[in-house]
């Protein structure tokens, strides 16, 4: 015959109770957390997994900010790629009035002011910052692109710009130098647009014997030099492009991590709303049991 004492019961009771109590409470705070660990022991897999897709968030969180940066400085470059196109339109046009004849040497003048502003334009354009207050034109230089020595500039940035990582081993260059920007080779041999804007404004203000043949000269070079800047816009939307397929990936990727950790280690809510509310009766009806045994006295069964 098996005697069970009465604190023995108690201690049972109270053992079963708690352990239905901590299982009701873990189940809760899966559901209102929306994952099924609460530390690393209770499927040590799924930790580790989880763990993973952690690191790859956030390495996918830096991948995202370096990407954004690019896409700036890049835009940035495209917009002044699309000023500096203009501003040899504009020379252009300047030109082909220059090459007519008839002008007077005041009117040859006039144009030439307007040469020497785009120029001015040009130069301050060439020294323009980036999103992080670097020169956009000036590659890896710490300080301005450009430098100017009695009106004439200088380059005194790097030879490349720098690349930056989008992830998976890819990378995209984050802009423009100065020479890719303003230099290229002419009838003449290589030039850059600052030397050419300004040899048609001296040749316009006297420099030159005939001034009108120097302007039509200049048609040629500057044609050479906007398809020059028509090329580099070319190479700058494929790599705004890049970024954008890089970034589309990057958030597909994203997309299947955050399936994959719910997958592995959320709360399936249905299964655990069920075994809540089992876990729930068990409880009840095992209390309402204890408090019946509790009460139960040897006088009552003499009685």
């Amino acid at each position: 015959m098996t005697t069970v004492s009465t604190s023995a019961f108690y201690d049972r009771s109270n053992q079963s109770l708690s352990a239905l109590r901590a299982r009701a409470d873990a189940l809760q705070a899966a559901i209102g957390s929306g994952s099924r660990l609460e530390k690393g022991s209770d499927d040590p897999v799924a930790a580790a997994r989880l763990r993973s897709l952690t690191r790859a968030d956030g390495a996918s969180a830096i991948d995202t900010s370096v990407a954004a940066r690019a896409s700036s400085d890049l835009t940035l470059t495209d917009n002044a790629l699309s000023f500096v196109a203009d501003s040899v339109i504009r020379v252009q046009e300047l030109a082909t009035q220059a090459a007519n004849g008839v002008l007077t040497s005041s009117q040859r003048a006039g144009v030439a002011t307007e040469l020497d502003q785009i120029r001015g334009e040009l130069i301050r354009l060439a020294n323009t910052q980036d999103s992080a207050g670097h020169a956009l034109f000036g590659g890896d230089t710490a300080g301005p692109a450009y430098t100017v020595t009695a009106g004439v500039p200088s380059y005194a940035g790097t030879l490349t710009a720098s690349e930056l990582p989008l992830g998976d081993g890819q990378t995209v260059t984050r802009g423009l130098t100065g020479p890719e920007l303003f230099n290229f080779t002419g009838p003449a041999g290589p030039t850059d647009l600052f030397a050419v804007i300004q040899s048609l404004s001296d040749a316009l203000r006297g420099g030159v014997a005939d001034p009108a043949q120097a302007a039509r000269d200049a048609l040629g070079t500057l044609d050479i030099g906007l398809e020059a800047i028509t090329t580099q816009q070319t190479v700058v939307g494929a790599r705004l492009n890049w970024i954008d397929l890089n970034t589309e990936r990057r958030t597909q990727l994203g997309q299947l991590r955050s399936e994959e950790e719910a997958s592995v280690g959320g709360t399936d809510l249905t299964l655990a709303v069920s075994q809540l509310q089992q876990t729930m009766t068990v409880l009840e009806a095992s209390q309402a049991s204890f408090a019946r045994l509790s009460a139960l006295s040897l006088f009552d069964v003499l009685r």
